[in-house]
């Protein structure tokens, strides 16, 4: 008989630690948030994202871009010599441009959620996966609403390190939305269910987005010949999932600064409900 089986059997022991007492269910009752009907009115209709913290990780933001306004606050990432994780005042800004093109995407749609920056990529969009991790542990500390991660890596050692924070983040009631990569290859953490992973499509709205039924890619927003904040106050026009993943975070600060209280899984599902092409059966 196995151990499993044995414990299951027995009729003695102690109680399970993940285990309720009868009678009491009505300690832990709360109300669905959701009505029998979503859309987006209810969803997001005259939200602009006030009161929600977002956190773009990312090669820094461009503090001041015309597109993107004054940060709530910005740091960069690094490891000390005693592979330690140390986040200081970010000092030099956006080295590539890539994380004020996502911050810009997210104020054009939330235009008064509060912006913060944590810099994990250097010049040339280098980086490593280590810093990257240790980025992702301090914006789950911090506790963000949102945050928007339009980068990932194929490095498989960090894939169970990030799973597992990602699981934190979903479990403190941070939403974590990951672009899935631009080629067809393996990385993370954008394949995992703890998190809204994003493809782009080719249309020129940034309200339209797309449940996808077969994940791991769970949603398509615009993200094909866009015109993006770039450093040094300019645009330019770029493609690529990592602009679309901004479109729903965006769309997710607008959802939490009208509805704070939604758990993660309730965002998804408002997320999916309100997508382009979900219909409901009553039309």
């Amino acid at each position: 008989m196995s151990s499993v089986a044995a414990h299951a059997d027995s009729d003695a022991g102690p109680r399970p630690a993940w285990s309720l007492r009868a009678g009491d269910a009505d300690a832990i009752g709360f109300t669905n948030p959701l009505p029998e009907r979503v859309d987006r009115e209810w969803a997001y209709g005259g939200s602009t994202g006030r009161g929600v913290r977002v956190c773009v990780l990312d090669s820094g933001v461009e503090d001041g871009h015309p597109a993107v306004g004054e940060l709530a606050g910005a740091v960069a990432i690094s490891i000390d010599e005693e592979g330690e994780p140390v986040a200081a005042p970010d000092e030099e800004g956006d080295l590539c441009g890539h994380g004020t093109a996502c911050a810009g995407v997210i104020r054009a749609l939330a235009p008064e959620a509060e912006i913060h920056s944590a810099r994990v990529l250097g010049a040339n969009f280098s980086g490593s996966g280590k810093v990257l991790l240790a980025g992702l542990r301090w914006a789950v500390q911090e506790g963000f609403d949102v945050i928007n991660m339009s980068l990932s890596t194929t490095k498989k050692q960090f894939g169970d390190l990030l799973r597992e924070v990602a699981d934190s983040a979903y479990f403190r009631r941070t939403v974590l939305v990951a672009a899935a990569h631009n080629m067809p290859v393996e990385s993370f953490p954008w394949r995992f269910s703890s998190v809204i992973s994003v493809g782009s499509h080719e249309e020129a709205d940034p309200f339209v987005y797309y449940a996808n039924p077969e994940p791991p890619v769970e949603f398509f927003a615009r993200g094909v010949d866009v015109d993006v904040a770039w450093v040094g106050g300019s645009t330019i026009r770029a493609t690529g999932n990592s602009f679309a993943a901004p479109c729903i975070a965006g769309i997710a600060a607008l959802i939490l600064g009208k509805h704070p209280a939604l758990r993660p899984f309730e965002l998804k599902t408002v997320l999916h409900l309100t997508s382009n092409n979900v219909r409901r059966e009553d039309g």
